[in-house]
């Protein structure tokens, strides 16, 4: 190529400053190179994005101490270049900062609740801990089914250190080329050492799979060990957060640089009711009828429950009937809702009121009189009455 050596010198000026988009067009270039069989000056590109990358980091950082020990780096602000892939020039990270993020603890059972907060005292007594002698917990793995709340806890948790959260799907960081996946890895893991902030992974199986997975190539295998990895070496610079909802996935290796494994369970009927009342507003329905509804969504996820709340509510603005007319709404709520309410529970709200009547009677978790039943019901109990004794 002609004019090589004016191209070689422009491209070591700008790729210290010129982020993501000048290292691609690079890449690029190089790639040209490449092709056209210019071997040796396709090696002096390549050699530059090397030490370039290597320069960026390694670079002197603004290394400040956190008002936790837990964290060191430089400030993370919201015109900080994220990595990227550089295949396809995607980020393989969003940065959420704390003002961006709303919303209280989510809804979880008592003990998950207990625990979290436990994780929480662990990170804002790290003076009293060191004390002792003990260290706090440096690394999370939140699993469990899909919409129990893992995602958003792991948000909530990390939003109470008034930190910016980098939050990356790793099933983003996954790529077709040979090599490149476990460079991803380790450049997101760079970038959040390098600055001061809770890495969150989410989708995490998509790569800490086992090993000796039969369908997997040997690719995985160094993908993995590349993660366990950087997993250890970010133990001295921050807190990692990772979420799965298929911890089966996982190799044997993964758990043990866990040091809190919290599994999120589906909601319990208490916790069923207190979803219900949070989704329900701006509507008041009476307890007997979120009780009902809890006792419907058995073996639902948070988020399921979600749905199924404002289904009930899209059906009074559309229906225009009201809410204490509650079995019609539940009827057309499981015809809609497919296999996610159990048989059992679907063919007895479709039987015929008395027989409804005579099913609610004889549930114990719902424990309701003649009086809960004939309000649900739209009845008065004289009726209903009529309707058990003939049952």
């Amino acid at each position: 190529m002609d004019h090589f050596q004016i191209i070689q010198a422009l491209t070591r000026s700008a790729l210290p400053t010129g982020g993501a988009a000048v290292r691609n067009q690079v890449e690029r270039l190089k790639q040209a190179l490449a092709d056209a069989g210019e071997t040796r000056q396709a090696q002096s590109l390549a050699k530059l994005l090397a030490n370039s990358a290597k320069a960026a980091e390694m670079a002197p950082s603004k290394l400040t101490q956190s008002r936790h020990t837990l964290f060191s780096g430089e400030e993370l602000s919201k015109n900080t270049p994220l990595p990227v892939d550089r295949e396809t020039a995607s980020p393989l990270a969003d940065v959420l900062f704390p003002e961006q993020i709303k919303g209280d603890m989510p809804l979880l059972d008592s003990r998950v609740a207990v625990a979290a907060k436990a994780l929480l005292s662990e990170w804002s007594k790290v003076e009293d801990l060191l004390k002792l002698g003990v260290e706090p917990a440096r690394s999370c793995l939140i699993y469990g089914a899909p919409g129990t709340g893992k995602t958003s806890l792991a948000i909530w948790l990390a939003k109470q250190l008034n930190l910016p959260i980098v939050l990356a799907r790793l099933d983003g960081l996954i790529s077709s080329f040979l090599g490149t996946t476990a460079r991803n890895v380790g450049a997101l893991f760079a970038f959040a050492n390098r600055y001061k902030c809770v890495l969150v992974l989410d989708e995490f199986d998509a790569v800490a799979k086992v090993r000796d997975d039969p369908n997997e190539v040997g690719e995985i295998k160094r993908v993995v060990n590349a993660l366990l990895q950087n997993i250890d070496s970010r133990r001295e610079t921050g807190i990692t957060i990772a979420i799965t909802n298929h911890e089966q996935l996982l190799d044997p290796a993964i758990w043990r640089r866990f040091e809190l494994q919290l599994k999120i369970p589906k909601p319990s009927f208490e916790g069923r009711v207190g979803i219900i009342e949070k989704y329900l507003s701006p509507i008041s329905l009476d307890d007997r009828v979120k009780k009902l509804v809890a006792w419907i969504t058995k073996g639902f996820s948070g988020a399921e429950i979600e749905v199924f709340v404002n289904g009930y509510k899209k059906y009074l603005a559309l229906s225009g009937d009201t809410p204490d007319n509650i079995i019609p709404a539940l009827q057309y709520l499981l015809t809609v809702s497919g296999e996610k309410v159990s048989r059992e529970t679907h063919d007895l709200l479709m039987l015929e009121p008395p027989h409804i009547a005579a099913a609610l009677a004889s549930i114990p978790d719902l424990a309701l009189s003649r009086a809960d039943i004939a309000q649900l019901l739209n009845k008065d109990k004289t009726t209903i009455g009529r309707w058990l004794k003939t049952a």
